[in-house]
């Protein structure tokens, strides 16, 4: 039988492809990674409704847990197994290591791929093979404040080229006190905003003190991409500090030092946004 690896892309459930459709509905079980992102304008139901399955979700304790995953792999040695997973499959190494697992267990394996955030930022403006590497921000707490990003800011400027931020998302996440207990007591979803974000790059850069970038280092606010209410907003870092794009999922651009003069006369479009969207959905989609 076959384990399809099936991307949703970005927004709702109705970014499926028909590829895709086709495959869950031959499917015999069908499962829901959460952990590394979500459809954030969708629900279950709504994907139920339309999918025609049952799912089966997937948290972070199932896909890092081995005895979920094993399951998963040897049902699809007797069933159609269907794994949906936001944005394209093979942008998280978790869907690359089980796409692996599966092939050396002799499961067949097909790859329905989609938009994510990696092809969506080029929205932006910001020309998409002028991207260097990726970077991931945590939420920092009082006793863990990773700087690891910033050397890898710092190289991509460094070689004038822009860098995708992603923002860190805490679905079922449990508290330290409860671990510490033995008994899990979960968080509230937490998504990190734009916001949050430039005060901890800024933090950084006055940890680190080597001029990776600064306060007037030109960025970019990029929020619920692939979805009506999308909005994109372009300043300097600092005013990133105070910019309100709304609700999740949010992600940031950090310029590189030279842009080309599309880019620029991009970034300068969605730079007059910027004061004026903030206004609007403070006081009308609030």
């Amino acid at each position: 039988m076959v384990l399809f690896i099936i991307g949703l892309g970005l927004a709702d459930e109705k970014d499926i492809t028909l590829k895709g459709l086709e495959m869950i509905k031959k499917s015999d079980a069908v499962y829901l990674e959460c952990y590394t992102s979500i459809l954030f304008e969708s629900t279950l139901d709504k994907m139920k409704e339309l999918y025609g399955k049952p799912i089966i979700i997937l948290d972070r304790e199932s896909v890092e847990g081995e005895a979920t995953m094993e399951k998963l792999l040897l049902s699809a040695k007797t069933q159609n197994v269907s794994l949906l997973v936001v944005g394209d499959p093979f942008c998280a190494t978790t869907h690359s290591d089980l796409y692996l697992r599966a092939v050396k267990l002799f499961i067949p394996v097909q790859v329905v791929h989609n938009a994510s955030i990696i092809s969506a930022v080029g929205a932006s403006g910001m020309q998409v093979y002028r991207f260097g590497e990726t970077v991931s921000i945590p939420f920092f707490t009082a006793k863990w404040r990773p700087y690891s990003f910033y050397d890898k800011i710092k190289a991509n400027r460094k070689m004038n080229l822009h860098t995708l931020v992603l923002l860190d998302i805490k679905v079922k996440e449990p508290t330290e006190e409860s671990l510490a207990k033995g008994k899990p007591v979960y968080m509230p979803p937490r998504y990190m905003l734009v916001e949050t974000a430039a005060e901890q790059l800024l933090e950084a850069e006055g940890a680190k003190g080597e001029k990776a970038y600064s306060g007037e280092t030109k960025c970019m606010a990029i929020a619920r991409v692939g979805a009506e209410t999308q909005q994109i907003v372009a300043g300097t870092l600092e005013e990133m500090r105070k910019v309100d794009v709304g609700g999740p999922l949010h992600s940031m651009v950090i310029c590189a030092g030279e842009l080309h003069p599309i880019e620029e006369e991009m970034f300068n479009f969605y730079r007059k946004k910027c004061n004026s969207f903030s206004l609007y959905f403070r006081y009308h989609l609030s």
